[in-house]
C-alpha cells in the first residue's frame, strides 16, 4: 500500500453505494452513471491507493477490508459534505438540493401528499424523495444515512418503542397526538355506549395491527387485567374495518387512520376507556435541522398545510 494514500470523496460515494446495492451495476444506476465508468473509477483509486477496494462474489462483488473502512466512515463524509452544500444552497436562495423522507403507512395516503406538495409548491428546485417504512426500520434508515427526515410515530409506556434507545445521535420533535378508537361491529351488545371499556372486552376476539400498534393492544388491555384473543392480524385499516363490519373481531384503530378508512356500514367506532393516544412525530440526524432542504422540508412538515391539517381532519372523522 501506499506510504500515503489519496482517497477521494467520489470514491467514498461509490464504495458506499456498493456496501448498501451489492453490485456495481446498482451503484452506477443510483449514482447516475454508467457501469464502465464507475468500474474505471474503481480501477483508478485501487491503484491509486495500492490495494484492491472490491472482489467478486457470486453474481455480485463484496467489499474488500480496506473497502470496508472506506464505508465505515463514508456515512459521517458524506454527510458532512451534504451539511456543506446545504448551506452554500441556503447562500443562493435554496434553489436546489435534496431531501429524503420516511413515514408510516397511514401517513403515506394522508400527510404525506399534501407535505410534498407544499414542498414542490414552496420550493420547486428542490428534490423530495419518499419511502414508506414503519417507524424501526424509518429510524434505522435514518441512522444509516438513507433518509433524512423520518415520521415515527410511538404509543406511550410501549416497551418495545424505538424511540426509547435514547440515541444521541437523534433529535425528536412531536408534532401532534391523536385519539386511539375502538372499532367494532355495529350489533355489537356495547355498540349503543358512546364509551367502551376495555374491561368489558374480555372475551371478544381481536384484529391485531403493525408490531407497534399490537404491542399497544397488550399494554392496553393489560392495564386493565384482560388478555386480549388474537385471531386475525393486519396493517391495513382498510381490511382491519370490513373484517368488523364482517362480524369477525373487534379492533383499536389510531384515528388518523379512519381519514383514507371511511367506517363501511356494519361498523362503528367508540372511544375507549381508558383513552389513549399515539404521537406523531418527525425525528431527524442532530443538527440535520441546520441543512436548508431537511429545515424545508420540516417547515412543511409543521406548518398549518402539514399535521395540524390532518389532525383536524381526523378529530372529525373525514
Amino acid at each position: 500500500m501506499n506510504a500515503d494514500p489519496v482517497l477521494d470523496l467520489h470514491s467514498v460515494r461509490i464504495v458506499r453505494a456498493i456496501a448498501e446495492l451489492g453490485t456495481i451495476s446498482a451503484a452506477a444506476r443510483a449514482l447516475g452513471y454508467s457501469q464502465p465508468a464507475i468500474s474505471q473509477h474503481l480501477r483508478r483509486a485501487e491503484a491509486r491507493l495500492g490495494t484492491p477496494l472490491v472482489a467478486r462474489a457470486g453474481r455480485g462483488v463484496r467489499l474488500t477490508e480496506p473497502g470496508q473502512v472506506i464505508a465505515r466512515h463514508a456515512i459521517t463524509i458524506t454527510s458532512a459534505l451534504d451539511a456543506a452544500g446545504g448551506e452554500l444552497a441556503e447562500l443562493v436562495g435554496l434553489r436546489t438540493g435534496t431531501v429524503r423522507i420516511a413515514a408510516f403507512p397511514t401517513a403515506s395516503s394522508t400527510l404525506v401528499p399534501r407535505l410534498l406538495h407544499g414542498m414542490r409548491r414552496q420550493h420547486p428546485g428542490l428534490r423530495a424523495s419518499y419511502v414508506e417504512a414503519e417507524p424501526p426500520e424509518a429510524l434505522g434508515m435514518l441512522r444509516d444515512g438513507l433518509v433524512d427526515v423520518a415520521i415515527t410515530f410511538q404509543y406511550p409506556g410501549d416497551r418495545a418503542d424505538p424511540h426509547r434507545d435514547g440515541d444521541a445521535t437523534l433529535e425528536s420533535t412531536l408534532l401532534y397526538t391523536e385519539p386511539v378508537v375502538l372499532a367494532l361491529p355495529e350489533g355489537h351488545p356495547l355498540a349503543a355506549r358512546d364509551v367502551v371499556a376495555l374491561a368489558d372486552l374480555a372475551d371478544e376476539r381481536w384484529i391485531a395491527g403493525c408490531p407497534l400498534c399490537r404491542g399497544h393492544l397488550l399494554a392496553a388491555c393489560e392495564a386493565v387485567g384482560v388478555t386480549p384473543r388474537i385471531e386475525l392480524e393486519t396493517d391495513n385499516a382498510v381490511a382491519v374495518l370490513n373484517l368488523v363490519a364482517s362480524g369477525l373481531g373487534v379492533a383499536l384503530l389510531p384515528r388518523l387512520a379512519l381519514a383514507t378508512a371511511p367506517v363501511p356500514p356494519g361498523a362503528c367506532v367508540r372511544a375507549t376507556s381508558p383513552s389513549s393516544d399515539r404521537g406523531i412525530q418527525v425525528v431527524v440526524q442532530s443538527g440535520a435541522g441546520r441543512v436548508p432542504a431537511v429545515a424545508a422540508a420540516l417547515a412543511q412538515i409543521r406548518s398549518e398545510d402539514g399535521a395540524e391539517w390532518h389532525l383536524r381532519q381526523a378529530a372529525t372523522g373525514r
